[in-house]
C-alpha cells in the first residue's frame, strides 16, 4: 500500500491545495498542467523569465509529496562526468596496488573489481533512474537553455526510456520513472524534438492580487499597507521595459528587507536605500533614481489616496 503523503493528487483541486499547502500560489492553469503531467508521467517544461517560481515548483513537490528532489543545475559545458556518472579513478588506482602488492594479478577478477558499484560516483540523472528505497523522486533538469545542444539531444535518449547505460557495468533503468520538471529561462529555444515528450506551461510574471498573496504567505511579518504598496510598485517597474524586471524572488526579498527595518510604507529615501535587493543591474538602478522611481511613487500615493 502506497503512503498517501507520497501518492499523487487524484484532481486539479487536489493538485492546487497542494501547491497551497507549501505556501505557493498557483493559477489554474498551472495546477492543472502540473496534474497532466503527474497522470500522464510526462516531463513538465516550464518556460519564463529568471524569478517567477519556475524552479520553485519542483521543491513544492518535493515537500508536498515526501518525495527526493533530485537537481541537476545546468550550465554551459555541462557534460557526462558531471551529469550522469564518473568512476572514482583514485580508489580504482589504490585497489589496483593494493591487488599488485597482494600478489592478485588475475586480470578479469581485478577488472571485475574495480568496477564495480563501489567505484561507481552517481551523478544526477543515474540518481534519478537508478533503483531506490520509496517513491520515484522529483527530478529538476533546472535551465536547460544553458547547456549545448548536444546534451540537449543525450537528455532526449535519458528522457525516452528513463534508462543510463554504464558500458563496464550495465544498464540503470527506473522501475518507476521520476517525475520529471524541466525549468528554461529562454535564453535559447529549446528543440521541438524534445518540447514533444513533455507537457509546457509559461509562468508569467503573476498579477498584484495574486502576487500580493505570495508576500503574505512568504513574508507574513509584513505588514498590510507596506504589502500593497510595495507590490503595486514592483507591478509598474515591470511596465519600464528595464534590462532586467523585478521577480517574484526580489519582490520578497525586499519585503524581507523592508520588514527587517521596520519600515511602515514606501518613501523615496527608503526605496533609493534598499534597491539593490529588488534590481540588479546598474542601468535600471539609476534609471529609478533619476527620477522614474519618484514618479511611480508619486502614481502610487494618487490612486492610494481615499476618494
Amino acid at each position: 500500500m502506497s503512503d498517501s503523503k507520497t501518492s499523487l493528487p487524484g484532481s486539479i483541486d487536489e493538485t492546487l491545495a497542494l501547491l497551497t499547502d507549501q505556501n505557493y500560489v498557483a493559477s489554474r492553469a498551472l495546477a492543472t498542467v502540473l496534474f497532466l503531467s503527474l497522470r500522464m508521467r510526462r516531463p513538465l517544461l516550464l518556460e519564463g523569465e529568471a524569478g517567477v517560481g519556475k524552479t520553485e515548483i519542483a521543491k513544492v513537490l518535493s515537500a508536498g509529496l515526501n518525495r527526493p528532489l533530485i537537481r541537476l543545475q545546468c550550465y554551459e559545458g555541462l557534460d557526462i562526468s558531471t551529469a550522469v556518472y564518473e568512476w572514482n579513478y583514485p580508489a580504482q588506482m589504490l585497489e589496483i596496488r593494493m591487488s599488485e602488492a597482494a600478489g592478485d594479478t588475475d586480470r578479469s577478477t581485478l577488472e571485475h573489481n574495480i568496477f564495480s558499484d563501489r567505484y561507481l560516483i552517481r551523478r544526477p540523472v543515474l540518481q534519478a533512474v537508478s533503483d531506490a528505497q520509496g517513491p520515484a523522486p522529483i527530478f529538476l533538469i533546472d535551465e536547460l537553455d544553458r547547456t549545448d545542444e548536444a546534451f540537449e539531444a543525450y537528455l532526449l535518449e535519458i528522457l525516452s526510456e528513463y534508462q543510463v547505460t554504464v558500458p563496464e557495468v550495465g544498464v540503470f533503468k527506473a522501475k518507476e520513472p521520476p517525475i520529471v520538471i524541466i525549468t528554461t529561462n529562454r535564453t535559447r529555444e529549446i528543440h521541438d524534438a524534445l518540447k514533444r515528450r513533455c507537457l509546457y506551461h509559461w509562468v508569467d510574471y503573476p498579477q498584484a492580487d495574486a502576487e500580493l498573496e505570495i508576500v503574505r504567505r512568504k513574508v507574513p511579518a509584513c505588514n498590510e499597507i507596506l504589502s500593497g504598496q510595495l507590490v503595486a510598485y514592483v507591478q509598474k517597474l515591470r511596465k519600464l521595459d528595464l534590462f532586467k524586471n523585478p521577480g517574484v524572488a526580489e519582490t520578497i526579498d525586499w519585503a524581507t528587507a523592508l520588514t527587517e527595518l521596520d519600515s511602515v510604507a514606501l518613501d523615496p529615501e527608503t526605496i533609493s536605500d534598499t534597491i539593490g535587493t529588488l534590481l540588479k543591474y546598474q542601468d535600471d538602478i539609476a534609471r529609478i533614481e533619476q527620477g522614474e522611481g519618484r514618479k511611480i511613487l508619486d502614481e502610487l500615493k494618487t490612486e492610494l489616496e481615499p476618494t
